[in-house]
């Protein structure tokens, strides 16, 4: 006997067993995940959490008024959303308000506070050749300290980076490190392969600098400058508002004097000259943990090609100075970052700025120099404390709204579909589920927070749920309406049905891929959570709901068409199989003249 062949429509026998154990396999893998990160709980955004709002007010400078416009203060919108962001704090939301305001919310988190310094921060960046140096304020007097003299200035400016620094400033050529000469000795000797640069020391000889004393002066192009020497005369950098006003107005081509402190948290006055390579020489930046000269953690800096040029003109010039001549400052916001003096020419085209810095502090100076300066000026007008009550109570409207259109999608299924609402629901769960899994490891992962509008994108998707679920559930009472029993339809409506369910989240899914591109802030969260439900819509129907079905079928409740199970062929409305009509033979007897 010749067995018939399959249908176009028929599918080969399913292993549901082996769907079930992998999507129960995943989900205890996720769930795992989740309580071994500690993260048991969505990250909420500023509308949920609360956090900070900032307002910043752009402030022109001297005689360039018409800087503030529309196309700089989209630039800073952009550079500061990408600082916060490189920072890993999601969701935060930087828009323009009226023609000079920056609104710049930022929700509450690790790396709040950070990203409120640096949101602000135009990241001005310039290397400058040191003229004079001395200790500012009361330990200015009386005889010299060794930091006094000259001492490179080892802490970041409060406005920057916020660091004290301890151990001294180094800046090295590439491929190569900077270490004082009794370090660069021992390096050669041991023949360790690493190429020990003498060009940038961190502890300048004592006799090359200031003493009996005497604090040093201006000397040079700089010391011809009367207003200049008054200013470096007057400036205390113990007082916050002089350190605000050193360097106020202070063009790149103009001579100024700054603060920065040392390694003993003491403030130092500086008088610089003009700037000889700015933050835009910069061709990238970040923060390195340097393991084989144990000087922890550094920023790297690698210069354009112009950029490399002019710092190997200027070091070469330095190194033929005396200190603190042969110092050059890097000075951030007119705040010295760091001064550390040259020896001979680098010409590598990259350098390091290195101190005690630790992880955040060197990743915060890398994160600004890499996205660059901002345009304009701000000034901090305002800060908020942002509440979670007002969001927290949309939230609970939101949620009770989400409970009731559940609550009425459950009851449709279970008068409709009777039996079959149990695989609806229960594959309903599996998918809520996994959707706050994954959105509870996607928070320390990828910074993802969970908002108003990512909350209203997890009620919509839902309907999209259940929707793929009604797909196939009549499919199969469309297979039973035809005459076949429950183990057949099921397998013969899965073809059709997952050819519709695939093409419905597929639209679903790039609409909401199309809206997180051209969308920002808060409408992204809806975007970003309506896609990722899509996608779990998928996984679900596949790995779970079919062959639950599947499983359920082999049932006798299911199978037999109990009139509970929703699949009831009488309450379908089902066809008799259909066969062919056979023609009644004719008993054997005379033929009747009429008939014939």
């Amino acid at each position: 006997m010749v067995a018939p062949k399959k249908g176009k429509n028929a599918s080969a026998p399913s292993k549901p067993g082996r769907s079930l154990a992998l999507i129960l396999i995943a989900i205890v893998a996720l769930t795992g995940g989740m309580f071994a990160t500690g993260h048991t709980t969505p990250r909420l955004g500023i509308d949920l959490a609360g956090g900070t709002s900032i307002t910043l007010r752009a402030v022109p400078e001297a005689g360039q008024e018409s800087a503030i416009n529309k196309t700089n203060m989209d630039t800073a919108v952009d550079i500061m959303e990408r600082r916060v962001n490189g920072l890993g704090v999601s969701e935060s939301e930087v828009q323009t308000q009226g023609d000079r305001n920056i609104i710049v919310n930022i929700p509450k988190g690790t790396n709040s506070e950070e990203a409120r310094q640096q949101v602000g921060t135009t990241a001005k960046l310039y290397f400058r050749p040191v003229v004079a140096t001395e200790l500012s304020g009361a330990n200015a007097t009386g005889s010299p300290s060794p930091s006094a003299t000259g001492n490179p200035s080892d802490k970041a400016s409060d406005k920057a980076t916020d660091k004290a620094t301890d151990g001294q400033d180094k800046a090295t050529d590439e491929g190569g490190s900077s270490s004082t000469p009794s370090d660069s000795a021992s390096a050669s000797a041991t023949g360790q392969g690493r190429a020990a640069s003498d060009a940038l020391k961190a502890d300048p000889s004592p006799s090359a600098k200031a003493s009996d004393g005497a604090s040093p002066s201006p000397s040079g192009s700089a010391a011809g400058d009367a207003k200049l020497q008054q200013q470096y005369a007057a400036l205390d950098c113990t007082k916050a508002a002089d350190r605000a006003k050193a360097g106020d107005g202070s063009k790149p081509g103009d001579s100024m004097v700054a603060c920065g402190q040392n390694s003993q948290g003491q403030w130092q006055k500086y008088v610089l000259g003009p700037a000889s390579v700015d933050g835009t020489d910069i061709d990238k930046s970040e923060a390195v943990l340097n393991t084989q000269t144990g000087a922890g953690w550094t920023v790297t800096m690698k210069f354009t090609d112009k950029g490399g040029k002019k710092f190997a003109d200027i070091t070469g010039q330095l190194a033929k100075n005396q200190s603190p001549q042969n110092q050059f400052a890097i000075v951030l916001d007119n705040e010295v970052v760091s001064d550390p003096y040259v020896s001979q020419a680098l010409t590598g085209g990259s350098a390091e700025i290195s101190g005690n810095f630790d992880q955040d502090e060197a990743q915060g100076l890398a994160n600004m120099l890499s996205y660059g300066a901002l345009p304009l000026t701000f000034k901090e007008d305002s800060v908020t404390t942002v509440t979670a009550a007002l969001g927290g109570e949309q939230l609970k409207a939101g949620l009770i709204a989400g409970a009731i259109g559940l609550a009425l999608v459950v009851l449709y299924l279970l008068v409709y579909y009777r039996g079959l609402s149990f695989i609806a629901v229960t594959s309903l769960l599996v998918s809520a589920g996994l959707t706050y899994v994954i959105m509870s490891l996607l928070g320390p992962t990828i910074g993802f927070a969970l908002n108003l509008p990512a909350v209203c994108g997890a009620i919509v998707a839902i309907g999209i749920t259940a929707d793929s679920f009604i797909v196939y559930f009549e499919r199969v009472r469309d297979e039973i309406r035809e005459g076949r029993t429950l183990r057949p339809a099921v397998e013969r409506a899965w073809p059709r049905a997952r050819r519709t369910i695939l093409v419905s989240d597929f639209v679903s899914f790039l609409a909401a891929a199309v809206l997180f591109i051209v969308t920002v802030g808060k409408v992204q969260g809806f975007a970003f959570t309506l896609g990722l439900t899509t996608l779990l819509d998928v996984v679900v129907v596949f790995l779970f709901t079919k062959p639950l079905l599947t499983l359920m079928a082999r049932r006798k409740f299911f199978a037999s068409g109990h009139k509970w199970s929703g699949l009831d062929p009488k309450s379908l409305g089902a066809k008799p199989p259909l066969r062919r009509t056979r023609r009644t033979s004719r008993p054997a007897g005379p033929v009747d003249p009429k008939e014939a």
